[in-house]
C-alpha cells in the first residue's frame, strides 16, 4: 500500500518501517498462536478464533502506523503488485523484499523470547497437498483484490478484516504472504509451517497475487484504460 506521506520518507526509513513492522505482524501471529495454545486447552477452534482476532487487530493497526511510511505492504506479493503498477520506485523492491523477509523471521523470534522459548527453531508443521496450495492462492488473491480495490480510507480495516474471515475460510488458514510463511517456518509453534511446505505456499501465493491484478483489470472499463493509467500515476492511494 502507498501513500502520499509514503512517497516523499527517504528510502532507509522507508524500509526501516517495513522491518519493523513486519516484525511486529509475524510476532503478533506467533504470539498470539502461542497464548492461544496455552489457553485453550487443547480446543483448536478457540485458539484458531483467538488467533484470529489478535491479528485482525494487530494488522490494522500496524497499517495506520506504518502506512504513512513505507506503504506497510509487509508482504512481498504486495509489494511485487505494486512495483509493476508503478506505485513504488523498482530500486525500492528489493530491500522491501529483503527487509520483510528478515523482518518475519525477527518476529517469530521475538515471539519466542516473550514466552521463555528457544529462540532459533524451526516447525514440524507440515502444511501440503493441492487443498492447501488452493486455499493460499484465494487467499491472496482475495487480499490482493480487497487492496487494488478498496477505498483508500477504508484500506487498513478492510484488510484486517478479511484476513481474519480468511483464517477460517481457507483451509490454510490464510497465510496469504510469502514473508509470514518464511517467518512461521522458524516457529514450531501453533503458527508454523515446515520449511519444506514454504516453497509451495510462496508460488500459491504468488499466483494468486497475479490472478488478482487480472481480475482488477478487468473489473476496469476498458474505454477507460488510458485515463485510469493516469490517474492511478498520479495516485496515492494503497494498492497490501
Amino acid at each position: 500500500m502507498e501513500s502520499a506521506d509514503a512517497a516523499v520518507v527517504a528510502w532507509p526509513r522507508r524500509v526501516a518501517a517495513e522491518l519493523l513492522g513486519t516484525t511486529l505482524l509475524l510476532a503478533v501471529v506467533i504470539g498470539s498462536g502461542i497464548m492461544a495454545e496455552r489457553l485453550s486447552g487443547g480446543n483448536m477452534a478457540v485458539a484458531l478464533l483467538a488467533n484470529a482476532l489478535a491479528t485482525v487487530g494487530g494488522l490494522y493497526i500496524l497499517i495506520e502506523v506504518f502506512g504513512p511510511l513505507s506503504g506497510a505492504h509487509f508482504n512481498p506479493a504486495v509489494s511485487i503488485v505494486i512495483t509493476a503498477r508503478g506505485m513504488l520506485p523498482r530500486s525500492l523492491l528489493l530491500p522491501y523484499i529483503v527487509a520483510q523477509l528478515l523482518g518475519a523471521m525477527l518476529g517469530a523470534w521475538l515471539a519466542h523470547a516473550m514466552f521463555d522459548m528457544t529462540i532459533v527453531q524451526f516447525s514440524t508443521k507440515v502444511r501440503s497437498g493441492p487443498g492447501q496450495w488452493i486455499a493460499e492462492s484465494v487467499a491472496t488473491f482475495g487480499l490482493l483484490l480487497v487492496i487494488l480495490r478498496a477505498p483508500r480510507s477504508r484500506v487498513a480495516a478492510m484488510v484486517a478484516t478479511y484476513i481474519g474471515a480468511a483464517y477460517w475460510f481457507t483451509a490454510s488458514t490464510s497465510f496469504a504472504n510469502p514473508a509470514a510463511a518464511f517467518g512461521r517456518m522458524f516457529s514450531d509453534s501453533f503458527a508454523g509451517i515446515a520449511p519444506s511446505s514454504v516453497p509451495a505456499f510462496a508460488l500459491a501465493q504468488l499466483a494468486g497475487a497475479g490472478l488478482a491484478v487480472l481480475a482488477h483489470r478487468g473489473f476496469s472499463p476498458a474505454v477507460t484504460a488510458s485515463r485510469q493509467t493516469t490517474t492511478e500515476a498520479r495516485s496515492d492511494i494503497a494498492t497490501d
